[in-house]
C-alpha cells in the first residue's frame, strides 16, 4: 500500500487544495499540521528536510517529497488514475484548469485575502482596485469555463475543481462576492460528503 503523508496547515489554501484531492480519491492518507505563522526554523525536521522552501503543502509519497499543489495534483491524477486522470483527456482538461487558476484567479484572491489581513499594509497603491478587477474578469471566465457541468470536470469533481476550491471558499475573506454561477458550484462542492473545513483536514495535534 502507498504511504501518503501531506504536511500542511488550515490556512493555506494550496494545502487545502491537495487535502480535498485526497479525500475525494478515498487514497488512506494522514494530515500534519505545520505551523506556517512560526518562524521556518521551528517547523518539524522532517519536514524541512523534505521541503525546499519549507512551504505547504508537501506530500510525502512513500517517503519520496512532492512540492507545489499543481504539481501534486497532476502527480495525484496520472498516478492513481482518478480526478480526471481516468482518462487522457480528463488529465488535459485537468492541466488546463490548474494553469488557468494558477495565473488566474488563483493569483487575485489570496492576495486580497491578505490585503484585508494586513488591513493594506505593504500592498502599494493602486494594487487591492487591480486585484478587484482581476477577480471581476476571472468571474467571467469561471463561468465560461465552468459551462453547463456541474463541475469543471463534469458531472464529478476533479483536480480541476479542487485547485479552484483552495481560495474560491474565502471569498467573503477576500472581500468579494461570488457571481450567481460561483455561488451554485461553490454550494456543490459543500454539499460533498468527503467535504471538510480547512481546520478538519489539517487538525493541530
Amino acid at each position: 500500500m502507498v504511504e501518503l503523508v501531506l504536511y500542511g496547515h488550515p490556512d493555506s489554501g494550496h494545502a487545502c487544495k491537495v487535502a480535498l484531492a485526497l479525500r475525494l480519491s478515498g487514497l488512506a492518507h494522514r494530515c500534519i499540521w505545520v505551523d506556517i505563522w512560526a518562524d521556518p526554523a521551528s517547523r518539524p525536521a522532517e519536514f524541512l528536510a523534505a521541503s525546499p522552501f519549507a512551504e505547504v503543502p508537501c506530500l510525502m509519497i512513500d517517503g519520496v517529497a512532492h512540492v507545489q499543489s499543481g504539481a501534486i495534483l497532476l502527480d495525484l491524477a496520472s498516478r492513481f488514475g482518478l480526478l480526471g486522470g481516468e482518462t487522457p483527456e480528463g488529465l488535459r482538461r485537468g492541466r488546463e484548469l490548474l494553469m488557468w487558476e494558477a495565473n488566474r484567479i488563483g493569483m487575485c484572491l489570496p492576495q486580497l485575502k491578505e490585503a484585508r489581513r494586513v488591513q493594506g499594509k505593504g500592498f502599494p497603491p493602486g494594487a487591492v482596485e487591480w486585484l478587484t478587477l482581476r477577480y471581476q474578469a476571472d468571474c467571467a471566465r469561471f463561468a465560461i469555463l465552468l459551462a453547463e457541468g456541474p463541475f469543471f470536470h463534469g458531472a464529478q469533481p476533479g483536480i480541476g475543481d479542487c485547485a479552484i476550491w483552495g481560495y474560491t471558499q474565502w471569498l467573503d475573506a477576500a472581500g468579494v462576492a461570488p457571481t450567481p454561477v460561483m455561488a451554485g458550484w461553490l454550494a456543490r462542492m459543500r454539499a460533498l460528503p468527503q467535504m471538510a473545513t480547512p481546520a478538519a483536514m489539517f487538525p493541530q495535534s
